[in-house]
């Protein structure tokens, strides 16, 4: 059972008392904070927070264990803001079919009590004095309530700009970025669209801009001082792969560089599969692993492997990494795993 300290008596009870790996936190407010001890994916431990209060609105995403086999799933644990649930676009393959399926308006977008989130926001950057960046868009599309009473750029980055520890993740597939441009949030937030090729956006990712759009969205924050990454993810194996995600790569560097690009293959959790609509897509997926159904190995492979030498025509700075990928496919593609520099982490 976690004790409950202040701040700085956490601290010196961690410093004289090294078996403790858990402490709940009260920073002076009625909010409190679970401070726990955790192995990193490096092999190193961390204290940190793992929640505010019940967890309702920032938890720590830690559903894949530290790897130790091959067939282990790579994914540096990362800090998620719940703020928000569903999304108004209809990606065919969208996890939130699978994980908000209880929900009665199922994936519809949902906004939690204002007033919580913005108290546990206002807790978490005041109590954690680790640096970190907190993803807006898991569980929703980070800009899914721009120009609406309450928003991310009107509400919640207006907390983040206030101080100068902490990142805010957004990600997105909109293009609707007037709000991010007028926030002026440049040292605070890090935007990142996901994209991916053309001729699959149109097939798969409806209701949602096209990847010209996403693009140029992108492009505008940059050339107005904000931090891009992009993640391209999930690549499907159809019949004109190669030239499809060669074209797009070639797209994204006629106007933008990105400081990183995340990317991924499709992938199949079993309640994705049982709750969406459009099943077209699962004919790509065959291999079993320990996130769901895959494409086979040597598919994936020869996939990534294309890509990255394509980034690198290009830009030969950007970091690279693979996002719910195994130990074995990080070492296949020549990338050292403990040193994943990915969408989610700082």
């Amino acid at each position: 059972m976690a004790a409950s300290f202040s701040i700085s008596e956490a601290q010196r009870e961690f410093q004289l008392r090294p078996d403790i790996t858990c402490l709940r936190i009260n920073t002076g407010g009625h909010i409190s904070s679970l401070f726990k001890e955790l192995n990193t994916i490096t092999g190193t431990k961390k204290r940190m927070i793992t929640q505010v209060a019940d967890g309702s609105i920032i938890t720590l995403f830690d559903k894949t264990p530290t790897p130790k086999l091959d067939t282990d799933v790579v994914c540096p644990h990362f800090m998620e803001l719940k703020w928000a649930n569903g999304c108004n676009f209809d990606c065919a393959w969208c996890y939130l079919n699978g994980t908000l399926r209880f929900r009665p308006m199922g994936k519809a977008p949902y906004l939690k009590n204002k007033a919580k989130v913005l108290a546990h926001i206002e807790e978490y950057l005041r109590a954690e004095r680790t640096p970190s960046v907190l993803n807006s868009g898991e569980l929703s599309d980070s800009l899914v309530y721009e120009g609406k009473e309450f928003s991310i750029s009107k509400d919640i980055i207006p907390l983040f700009k206030a101080q100068d520890r902490h990142k805010l993740l957004l990600v997105s597939k909109s293009a609707n970025i007037a709000g991010i441009l007028k926030s002026e949030s440049q040292d605070s937030i890090i935007t990142s669209f996901s994209v991916n090729a053309l001729p699959i956006a149109k097939k798969w990712e409806r209701k949602a801009p096209s990847p010209l759009q996403r693009i140029k969205a992108a492009s505008q924050l940059q050339d107005a001082g904000y931090k891009v990454r992009l993640r391209i993810d999930p690549m499907v194996p159809t019949r004109y792969w190669r030239k499809n995600y060669s074209n797009l790569v070639d797209l994204i560097y006629q106007s933008l560089e990105p400081e990183r690009i995340t990317f991924g293959s499709l992938r199949g959790l079993q309640s994705t599969i049982n709750f969406c609509k459009d099943k077209s897509w699962i004919e790509y997926l065959s291999d079993r692993s320990n996130w769901g159904l895959k494409a086979p190995d040597d598919i994936r492979l020869e996939m990534y492997t294309m890509l990255i030498d394509k980034i690198r025509e290009h830009d030969s700075k950007c970091d690279v990494a693979m996002c719910k990928e195994t130990v074995g496919m990080w070492r296949e593609v020549g990338m050292r795993w403990k040193r994943v520099k990915c969408n989610c982490t700082l």
